[in-house]
C-alpha cells in the first residue's frame, strides 16, 4: 500500500462517487466470460477422470452485467472534464505511475488527454476497482 500524504488539494469529485465507481468496476469485471455465449458447447471436466460436454443456454446475470458496464460507462462519461481528470489521474495513482505529491501533474497530464473516451479508457483497465480504491487511500480521501 502506498504511505497516505497530508490533504493538500480539494478533489473536485467527491471521494463516495469514486467509491461509487469503484462499485460498479468490480461488478463489471466480475462477470461471466464472454466465452460462455448462449447455445455454444463447453466441456466440463467433473473429476480426473469424468468429463461432460453441454450446451450453455446463457445466464440470466449476463443481461444485468452488460446493464452495469453501460451505466459505469455512462456514469463516467457524465463526468465534467475536470472531475474526469481526477478519476483518471485516481487510477494512475493508485497503479503507480505517479506519487500522491505529484497529484497536481497527474491531473494536468489527465486533462491534456482528453475527455471524449475516458469511460473506454478506464474500463480497459484491468485492474481499475483496484486502482481507484489505491489512489483514493494515497491521497488519504
Amino acid at each position: 500500500m502506498k504511505k497516505a500524504v497530508e490533504q493538500e488539494w480539494a478533489l473536485t469529485i467527491a471521494p463516495d462517487t469514486v467509491r461509487h465507481f469503484i462499485l460498479k468496476a468490480r461488478a463489471v469485471s466480475a462477470a461471466v466470460n464472454e466465452d460462455y455465449d448462449s447455445g455454444h458447447e463447453h466441456e466440463v471436466e467433473l473429476d480426473d477422470q469424468a468429463r461432460d460436454t453441454h450446451a450453455h443456454d446463457g445466464l440470466a446475470e449476463e443481461e444485468s452485467e452488460d446493464l452495469t458496464a453501460i451505466e459505469l460507462r455512462e456514469l463516467i462519461g457524465d463526468l465534467n472534464v475536470d472531475e474526469a481528470a481526477e478519476l483518471v489521474a485516481l487510477a494512475w495513482l493508485g497503479r503507480g505511475d505517479y506519487e500522491a505529491g505529484e497529484w497536481e501533474t497527474a491531473v494536468t497530464e489527465a486533462k491534456a488527454r482528453g475527455n471524449k473516451r475516458t469511460a473506454q479508457y478506464l474500463m480497459g483497465m484491468p485492474m481499475l476497482s483496484d486502482w481507484l480504491e489505491e489512489g483514493l487511500e494515497a491521497l488519504g480521501a
